[in-house]
């Protein structure tokens, strides 16, 4: 029983992918933040844009 719970513990497979959804996460906080913490300078360009057309 004892040797079981060890060989659970010890089993990685599947640690890659959940370490690829945790740096994929963090990338989209920071654009999120990002696009957020532009948005207001991004839509001033955007409305120069629009009235220059």
């Amino acid at each position: 029983m004892l040797t079981t719970f060890r060989s659970i513990l010890s089993d990685e497979a599947g640690q890659g992918l959940a370490e690829y959804g945790l740096i994929l996460g963090l990338i989209a906080v920071v654009c999120v933040g990002a696009v957020v913490f532009l948005s207001g300078k991004i839509q001033t360009i955007l409305s120069n844009v629009g009235s220059g057309i």
